[in-house]
């Protein structure tokens, strides 16, 4: 019997990774204790593994705090994967469009397991803007560009995504029992477009569209988001969502989509 790839995990990588992991937007910077606790490791480990990424430039230590931050050569690593990925190339001039056309931050995601993780952007010159999402994972199930893309997922992906992170309430707006999201993704696959209506953060809201690539499958989604007073329902129904679903049309072209009947695609 052929084994499976968990059994040839290496301990030390798996936690080494686990630090990188282990910061966020919102924490930039952990020191050894804490990353031992979260990690539940030996500081003494901890550290030894610090030391090791920071040596090949993967963290950097604050000499005044003494904590540790992500390195260059994380963001280098990053920027190599994104300079790679056909999608983000592909995708960049139909951002740039549909930012100066709406007004607002245009978004591209991916799909990855029950979170969509936000691979590029091109922000508004508006002075009010919302926090950026470039870089981060968050639920799909909460996000319009996670939704135009799960809704061309099968019942049975679905399902296995539940498992691996049940749908959960991020606002008191958020749709996260399966059989109302069910119904919902499937007037998103209806119409080629999901709404974000302060599911995600409050008062800020999003539209997104699937894009697809040469064999019809769903890659990722396109979309804009801003605060709610400029982006009404009624503005995000019959300007933006035409708008999104046109630059979505053209990213898939780019990717060898050919655009002739997109209700029969799947």
């Amino acid at each position: 019997m052929k084994k499976a790839k968990s059994d040839y995990l290496i301990q030390s990588v798996s936690r080494a990774l686990d630090i990188l992991e282990a910061f966020t937007p919102g924490e930039g910077e952990l020191g050894v204790t804490e990353l031992s606790r979260r990690l539940k490791l030996h500081k003494n480990n901890v550290f030894r593994l610090l030391a090791t990424l920071e040596t090949r430039g993967y963290v950097e230590q604050d000499r005044e705090s003494g904590n540790y931050r992500l390195g260059m050569k994380t963001f280098e690593v990053a920027n190599i994967f994104t300079h790679h990925l056909g999608l983000v190339r592909q995708a960049r001039p139909a951002l740039d469009q549909l930012a100066q056309a709406t007004g607002e931050a245009a978004y591209l995601g991916v799909l990855d397991g029950p979170f969509v993780v936000c691979v590029d952007m091109v922000d508004t010159s508006q002075p009010v803007r919302v926090v950026s999402h470039l870089g981060r994972r968050l639920p799909a199930h909460a996000s319009s560009l996670g939704k135009a893309q799960l809704a061309y997922r099968s019942g049975e992906e679905r399902e296995e995504m539940w498992k691996r992170s049940a749908p959960a309430s991020v606002t008191g707006r958020t749709l996260f029992d399966p059989a109302r999201l069910t119904v919902e993704l499937a007037q998103v696959a209806e119409r080629e477009w999901a709404l974000e209506d302060e599911e995600l953060e409050a008062g800020v809201r999003a539209l997104a569209a699937p894009i697809r690539d040469y064999a019809r499958r769903v890659v990722g989604a396109i979309g804009v988001r801003g605060p709610g007073f400029r982006l009404s329902l009624e503005r995000l129904e019959t300007e933006i969502a035409p708008r999104v679903r046109a630059a979505a049309r053209d990213v898939s072209r780019r990717l060898g989509f050919a655009v002739t009947n997109v209700a029969n695609a799947d």
